[in-house]
């Protein structure tokens, strides 16, 4: 693709594209659209930008001004990614995660009143804060937690409700690791394989000479940029790339995740550091379809959503040849990203059924090497790790997350036996914004419930 075909790429493909990858952006994807409100002084607060407030999509038709859609495809940018986020099925294509034919095993209640009370102080402030007030100050559209198998809080706000989906951004990523580590566990993978000894395609790129270990705990030396500020950055090639919308005239680039990878080239050694990069879990999405014969969305379906007594189906966005966006394209109800933590809270135990090794989790808690993960300077999980795409705290807890950008999470504290599962529309994609009252707010919560 020339320079001059790049520079003439509409506008609407480069939007879209932020879209097609939402579990990676940084929040410079929305300054791309001259209508987002994001920079603006001051941003709308949780309450006023909630989307009942705002009035989106409401009327027979919409008025102009209230709608959200194609082809103006500005619908992630804030406050409008408030709407969005519950509804991304009408925007891409995708496929079904089925929860199968039985009935979902209903969760256990024993709600506590006294949680929205609890106080804390946010990291870096002296001025504390109730866990109430921190539900919109992180602009929460859902939040459950379960203490000792039962829900003791559940909150839903904005967009969602009960019955609601919600995109998981990059909580995605940790379900695909999940199965990896699981077919690890069971000796279909071998994590100590070269990704081109099973997938050939990738020998001639940087994925080719790494192990399939260094590939799940995202210590491969490759070279790629995502950062949105540039406009000559890898993650824009990449998402054009995955854009299931018909390429623009004159495109000659990579077509699917798959074609993309295959062009990525090395920048220094494997193994050396950290560097958390999403093609790192589409590689891998592609190596335990390949191992497995399925795609992840099949397996994600078999080994985990049709066993744990879900209640709803969930879906994954695909590129244009229909492959599973395995870094961010996970939408799903709140209940069922519950039961996901309280699956791995347990060891791969569930309603009195074990879906898959004991050792599969205790692998991960485990974590990945903290020196290279200290590498990558993130100021609020200093101490932790990474490994098979769950970020490991090594607290006193032993807390490990499934994270997402805007602030989605499955929060496991195995100490205080909590599970907190929350979705959310954080103006800013970084969670190192939201970091400073979530992380301290969690660990309140556990405190709390261990005093019960």
């Amino acid at each position: 693709m020339t320079e001059k075909e790049r520079n003439t790429v509409p506008l609407i493909c480069i939007r879209l594209a932020c879209v097609i990858v939402f579990g990676m952006w940084a929040s410079a994807c929305e300054h791309l659209d001259p209508r987002s409100n994001v920079g603006a002084s001051p941003v709308l607060s949780a309450e006023d930008s909630d989307p009942r407030v705002m009035g989106w999509m409401e009327g027979s038709p919409p008025s102009s001004k209230k709608q959200i859609g194609q082809p103006s495809a500005n619908y992630f940018s804030f406050p409008k990614l408030r709407w969005s986020v519950c509804r991304m099925r009408q925007f891409l294509p995708t496929k079904r995660i089925s929860r199968g034919l039985g009935a979902p095993a209903p969760l256990s209640y024993a709600l506590d009143v006294g949680i929205d009370a609890i106080e804390f102080k946010p990291i870096g402030s002296d001025t504390p804060m109730t866990w109430k007030a921190s539900l919109a100050a992180n602009y929460t559209d859902g939040i459950i937690i379960l203490h000792e198998g039962r829900v003791v809080y559940e909150h839903y706000s904005g967009c969602l409700d009960a019955a609601g989906e919600h995109a998981a951004m990059s909580v995605t990523k940790s379900l695909t690791g999940l199965i990896g580590e699981i077919l690890v566990a069971e000796g279909t993978l071998d994590d100590g394989a070269a990704v081109a000894s099973i997938i050939p395609e990738l020998e001639r790129s940087a994925f080719g000479s790494a192990t399939v270990r260094q590939v799940m705990n995202m210590t491969t030396g490759l070279r790629y940029s995502e950062d949105y500020a540039d406009p000559k950055a890898d993650v824009w090639s990449y998402t054009m790339a995955a854009s299931p919308l018909p390429k623009p005239e004159g495109y000659r680039g990579p077509d699917g995740y798959f074609e993309y990878l295959q062009t990525v080239q090395p920048e220094g050694r494997h193994g050396e550091g950290f560097a958390y990069k999403t093609i790192n879990t589409d590689a891998l999405g592609w190596i335990i379809a390949r191992v497995a014969g399925k795609p992840v969305t099949e397996l994600i379906s078999e080994r985990i959503w049709s066993k744990m007594g879900a209640e709803q189906d969930a879906y994954m966005t695909v590129d244009g040849k229909g492959t599973p966006f395995a870094g961010g394209g996970l939408s799903a109800g709140l209940r069922d990203l519950a039961r996901v933590g309280l699956l791995m809270l347990n060891e791969g135990e569930i309603n009195g059924q074990r879906l898959f090794p004991a050792e599969v989790v205790r692998a991960i808690r485990g974590g990945g090497s903290k020196e290279a993960f200290a590498n990558a300077g993130y100021a609020t999980l200093a101490g932790g790790s990474y490994r098979g795409m769950w970020w490991v705290f090594h607290n006193a807890h032993g807390a490990f997350a499934a994270r997402g950008v805007h602030g989605q999470t499955i929060y496991i504290d195995p100490t205080a036996k909590m599970v907190i599962a929350r979705f959310a529309s954080f103006p800013t994609a970084k969670n190192a914004k939201i970091d400073p009252t979530s992380l301290p707010a969690y660990q309140a919560v556990a405190a709390y419930l261990l005093r019960q």
